[in-house]
């Protein structure tokens, strides 16, 4: 048997493609990660032999040579709460038309070692990437220790620690909510606040305070919740007992939802006696009893952003850190309109 030939029993590997082209190895691994050294001649021998061979190169040993797996990873923490379970669902979306896979490490405690944790894992899996879901406070100051020659993008962290940033601009969302209340006449608007650690409900109370000061109306106490229906509600009854009040604005839909459920214990009609407005839009905001004003927030965005920014710090890891803020929307429905406010002044 002549010495190039292949015994059918096994596929090519890159020693067989040298042989026959008469080259090393190393030449070979350089025509397969399109290095510019390997002269045109050779590497069209080169590609004859693969041809000839019907050649696979193996994936994986190519990963570890390049570095490009086609995979990210997704730091995000265990919860169906609707804002962060949309946002992983956008970053996967965006990653596969990308052509990227994902793996998602989920952090149930979100602390600094769980998240240290997290990122050790994906980066063991060879991923290319990683976007980190961070809501609270801890979690950014966690990424901070990210190896530097990680490639590492932040949703909705705050200033990112140094890391870009996709954010949705909640103040912004929050102005525009309290802004709709006020121009119904209202007098001022309460606020039913998130957990006090989460990035997003800072921004929120910070939208709805500066709107109200612009507008030099009493600021009243905020009120805290942790994005719960059961939260939401205790609120509304502590609001419903005040009697005074005509306008909230309340920091995601599901407390939103029970608020609006306290008030009607209590036989305030929304909206004719109070005006209630949410924050997320949530699928199931459009079918409460009223139909739910509220802030959209645009997730497609985000993930879209994030991989395009991910990306982008994938090809030049010295890049200086940038941020994509996505807008948001105001959807307003039932809960705030049909009243007879403007015209009352009440």
């Amino acid at each position: 048997m002549a010495r190039n030939d292949i015994s059918p029993r096994r596929p090519a590997v890159m020693a067989d493609v040298a042989r026959l082209a008469g080259v090393s190895h190393q030449t070979v691994s350089r025509v397969l990660n399109e290095h510019p050294s390997v002269s045109p001649a050779t590497r069209d021998r080169i590609l004859a032999a693969i041809e000839q061979l019907d050649y696979r190169p193996n994936s994986a040993a190519r990963a570890l040579v390049t570095r490009r797996t086609r995979g990210i990873g997704v730091v995000s923490f265990t919860t169906t709460l609707f804002g962060p379970a949309s946002t992983l669902y956008a970053i996967e979306q965006a990653a596969r038309l990308a052509g990227y896979f994902v793996s998602v490490a989920n952090v149930e405690d979100v602390d600094e070692d769980a998240i240290r944790h997290a990122v050790e894992r994906l980066g063991s899996q060879f991923v290319e990437g990683i976007i980190a879901i961070a809501p609270q406070r801890v979690a950014v100051e966690a990424l901070r220790h990210v190896p530097s020659d990680l490639p590492l993008v932040v949703v909705e962290g705050g200033g990112g620690g140094g890391h870009p940033v996709v954010c949705v601009d909640q103040v912004e969302g929050a102005r525009l909510a309290t802004r709709h209340l006020l121009d119904r006449k209202v007098g001022t608007v309460w606020h039913v606040a998130g957990p006090i650690d989460w990035l997003e409900a800072q921004g929120r109370v910070s939208g709805w305070r500066s709107e109200l000061e612009r507008a030099a109306v009493t600021v009243p106490e905020v009120l805290r919740g942790d994005w719960t229906p059961a939260s939401g509600y205790a609120n509304g009854q502590l609001l419903a007992e005040r009697g005074d009040v005509r306008a909230v604005f309340v920091a995601n839909d599901q407390m939103a939802l029970g608020v609006l459920r306290a008030f009607h214990e209590r036989g305030l009609r929304i909206p004719d006696d109070v005006l209630v407005a949410g924050f997320d839009d949530s699928p199931d905001s459009a079918f409460f009893t009223p139909p739910l004003t509220t802030v959209r927030q645009n997730f497609d965005a985000v993930g879209r952003h994030s991989m395009e920014l991910l990306l982008q710090r994938i090809d030049d890891p010295t890049q200086a850190a940038t941020s994509a803020v996505v807008p948001p929307e105001l959807v307003t429905r039932q809960s705030t309109l049909g009243s007879s406010w403007e015209t009352s002044g009440r």
